[in-house]
């Protein structure tokens, strides 16, 4: 469908206030330097019970900040989600998607871990993997001590953090643990080869561009050739993985790659719903404060972890078991 003008005037928007990655900025430093110049947003703080600040130690050798949200109204022990924030690999941060974890901490009764990945160029694959991967294993033997139940843990992230959301997913099933009840994955970015339709038909002109996702791939690989399964989950197998609910854009490149993720993972036999949100733009699930579509996307990710948070965690499979 075409987009409302609503929907136009704020994609116009936010693309006159994003760097031209890719071609006129090249530098990450000098893209992060662009987005803090920027006025912040007028946004009221959504209220939830509590917002507390912590580091994660690492095997790594790196303390691994976190940010941990408690909503309003929940009975300990919560269930708890691991949120990765987007950016490329390259930008954004706990604070870029403070107001959306509110929301999801609200919405879905849960503890939110909002993880502070190292980013590229500076630390390329597999850094932001280790680093959500480490997270998700000190949820798994401490987050009772901060109210949390470590029998049920979902994983979500949103764009490159979706994309970490999947791996842990992955990590967690080939590594032993913990177990995950569901992942969320908001428009993942999950196939370096960039050679979808949806690449092709949303090249430019809806606020991501096909400059952005090349650049975001060459700051987080290097000189990887993208088939690790931890880079690019398409590739991995899926056999044990837990349920998942992926959003898609209609007018974003990531479209396609989100969807053939959804359908690799159902014919698997792993249960997952795809919602494709139609006249719709890449990073449409964290602007609710000037898009109304926003509300019914979320409502329905939310709905999903919730159902998710009712029932048991599955068994951690190996590849060589059956779902």
């Amino acid at each position: 469908m075409a987009m409302t003008p609503r929907t136009r005037a704020v994609v116009d928007a936010v693309t006159a206030a994003f760097p031209k990655l890719g071609t006129d900025v090249l530098d990450a430093a000098e893209a992060r330097r662009q987005l803090a110049a920027r006025p912040p947003a007028p946004i009221e703080p959504i209220p939830v019970a509590a917002v507390r600040d912590s580091t994660v130690s690492s095997p790594h050798g790196t303390g691994i900040p976190v940010r941990i949200y408690t909503p309003r109204g929940g009975t300990q022990p919560l269930p708890v989600i691991m949120f990765c924030h987007g950016g490329g690999f390259v930008i954004c941060s706990l604070d870029s998607h403070d107001q959306f974890c509110r929301v999801m901490a609200n919405e879905t009764g849960a503890l939110v871990v909002s993880v502070d990945y190292r980013q590229a160029p500076e630390h390329r694959f597999p850094a932001a993997a280790q680093d959500a991967y480490a997270v998700l294993r000190w949820i798994g033997a401490a987050i009772a001590q901060h109210g949390g139940d470590p029998a049920r843990i979902a994983v979500a992230g949103d764009s490159a953090g979706g994309n970490l959301a999947a791996v842990t997913a992955l990590m967690a099933r080939d590594l032993g643990g913990p177990a995950v009840v569901a992942q969320l994955l908001m428009y993942p970015m999950l196939d370096p080869a960039r050679a979808s339709a949806s690449y092709r038909d949303n090249a430019q002109g809806y606020f991501v561009t096909d400059d952005h996702l090349r650049w975001y791939w060459e700051q987080y690989l290097g000189d990887a050739d993208g088939t690790d399964p931890y880079a690019a989950p398409l590739l991995a197998d899926a056999a044990g993985l837990p349920p998942a609910h992926i959003a898609t854009a209609e007018y974003d490149p990531l479209r396609d790659e989100g969807e053939a993720y959804g359908a690799h993972l159902a014919a698997t036999g792993i249960p997952v719903e795809v919602h494709r949100y139609e006249g719709m733009f890449h990073g449409f699930m964290t602007m609710g404060d000037v898009l109304p579509e926003t509300g019914v996307a979320n409502e329905r990710a939310f709905a999903a972890l919730r159902r998710a948070f009712a029932v048991p965690a599955r068994p951690i499979l190996g590849c060589a078991d059956g779902p």
